[in-house]
């Protein structure tokens, strides 16, 4: 079976499809990805065949446009909305314009037999349609935006799909889902699940992490991950003053993944606080007692399948719905808003409360255990060519 993986163009909406894609190359199956060229890293990290398509998207760019100077996105945008979801922004129809048609021939010459995309590539439903091939969409995690950004799509590009023969931008065949179903949200769309199988990018694993790991450190460690956007977008000071707020902890090892160009503006750090270069969240987590993050869809359930306690400091988009949902399973805490989280002491309240209440670890050993018996990707291959 020949796969065409259409990814949007951000590279962690490509991370969550990487073991099924595995899977299929596995079994025995053609993968290939194509996009633009922002997810062109990501598929060479994974081993993947990959055609660049068109330029650079740049989403960090386009969102520091929507920012006032200064603020990022918590304070500038605030927590979406449902409606907001369901607006289709003009830079993603520019996209769908720019890339679709030359999809669409790449498409036609490959004779996929099946389509593989993120919720977020909404052109992969209408390469699907026209070549009457079927496509199943697979989503990043915990999903408010699938639904509603397909219907803003519907509308946004109706234009465009009536001009290649289409009527309407179709519903995918199959939805894929990798977030256990006690974490998902109540009342999404039927999915096929999948057990969610970490891939944050590859790396080498740290002398500290395989010690931790061998008991050889004693005190309580947090591992501090915020993603790759949080400190691009006027982040600095939120993170200075995150990680300042340790000091009150000092009995806490804090690893903190910051980009070597960040340091500087940061400052002087608790001594508490060990600046790393960004690792892959599944190298780190199971060597750590809490995971502070940003809510990203990635780091949610890379650490919910370690089975361990989360803090949630959602910035923007689906990672308000993470951290509500892991504080409703009891698996962690979420604190989403700019006062809670500028904060110190509502910090090291949340912080201190997952080290030392076993509830949580209780909880996330249970949210581990509920991925871990969901479908592997290699019974989802199974179930595809079933389907399919």
């Amino acid at each position: 079976m020949r796969v065409l993986l259409i990814t949007s163009p951000v590279a962690t909406h490509l991370m969550p499809m990487v073991p099924l894609a595995w899977a299929l190359r596995a079994a025995g199956h053609d993968v290939l990805v194509v996009g633009q060229p922002d997810v062109l890293g990501v598929a060479r990290q994974a081993g993947l065949e990959a055609v660049a398509v068109g330029d650079r998207f740049r989403i960090d760019e386009l969102t520091m446009r929507r920012l006032r100077p200064g603020e990022r996105p918590l304070e500038s945008l605030g927590r979406p909305t449902a409606e907001l979801f369901g607006t289709f922004p003009p830079t993603w129809r520019q996209h769908s314009e720019a890339v679709l048609p030359r999809y669409l021939d790449l498409a036609r010459r490959y004779r996929p037999q099946l389509v593989l995309a993120d919720v977020m590539e909404v052109n992969s439903l209408a390469v699907g349609a026209l070549l009457g091939v079927p496509v199943a969409q697979h989503r990043f995690g915990v999903d408010p935006v699938s639904a509603p950004v397909r219907e803003g799509a519907r509308r946004a590009l109706a234009g465009l799909c009536a001009g290649l023969g289409l009527d309407r931008l179709p519903d995918p065949d199959l939805l894929i889902d990798p977030c256990p179903p006690q974490l998902q949200l109540p009342d999404l769309e039927p999915a096929l699940p999948i057990r969610f199988v970490p891939f944050n990018g590859s790396g080498e694993v740290p002398d500290w992490v395989v010690d931790r790991r061998a008991g050889q450190r004693a005190r309580f460690r947090v591992a501090v991950s915020l993603g790759v956007r949080t400190l691009a977008l006027n982040g600095v000071p939120f993170v200075r003053r995150l990680l300042g707020s340790f000091e009150a902890l000092p009995e806490v090892e804090v690893l903190a993944t910051v980009d070597a160009g960040y340091r500087a503006e940061l400052g002087p750090l608790p001594a508490g606080v060990r600046l790393i270069d960004p690792v892959p969240l599944h190298l780190l987590a199971d060597s750590c007692d809490v995971v502070v993050h940003h809510g990203g869809a990635g780091s949610v359930l890379t650490a919910s399948a370690r089975g361990v306690p989360q803090l949630a400091l959602p910035q923007f988009a689906d990672q308000f719905a993470h951290g509500d949902r892991l504080a409703a399973v009891g698996a962690g805490l979420t604190l989403d808003d700019v006062r809670g989280q500028d904060d110190p002491e509502r910090v090291v309240e949340a912080v201190d409360e997952l080290l030392t209440d076993p509830d949580y670890t209780e909880r996330a050993g249970r949210l581990r255990d509920w991925i871990a018996q969901s479908p592997a990707p290699a019974e989802v291959v199974t179930e595809l060519v079933r389907r399919l």
